[in-house]
């Protein structure tokens, strides 16, 4: 399940769609779901636990850690985790470090 600010929740087909524009996928699942279930293409693995910390990293850090460029503050991102619970827990937490 997926959850976007202006739209909580995002079908498959938007995400494929939003994903040929420039938006950062990131997973919030454990690495151990990664490892079981699969990577989703085109997705950075940053689970929940480690995401507000990753949110405040220094961008070289955060490159050298995810291997992708960190968001800026107005940047599209969306999370996906399994079921929605924890993309709703990431987008609080990334709105209430100052994500728009």
């Amino acid at each position: 399940s997926l959850c976007t600010g202006g739209a909580p929740s995002l079908s498959y087909q938007e995400l494929k769609d939003l994903k040929k524009t420039n938006i950062l996928h990131i997973d919030v699942r454990e690495r151990w779901e990664i490892d079981k279930f699969g990577k989703i293409p085109a997705s950075v693995n940053i689970p929940l636990g480690e995401l507000v910390e990753a949110l405040q990293m220094d961008p070289m850090e955060f490159k050298k850690q995810y291997n992708q460029k960190m968001p800026s503050k107005s940047d599209p991102v969306v999370f996906s985790c399994l079921a929605g619970t924890r993309s709703k827990q990431a987008l609080g937490f990334a709105m209430s470090l100052g994500f728009s």
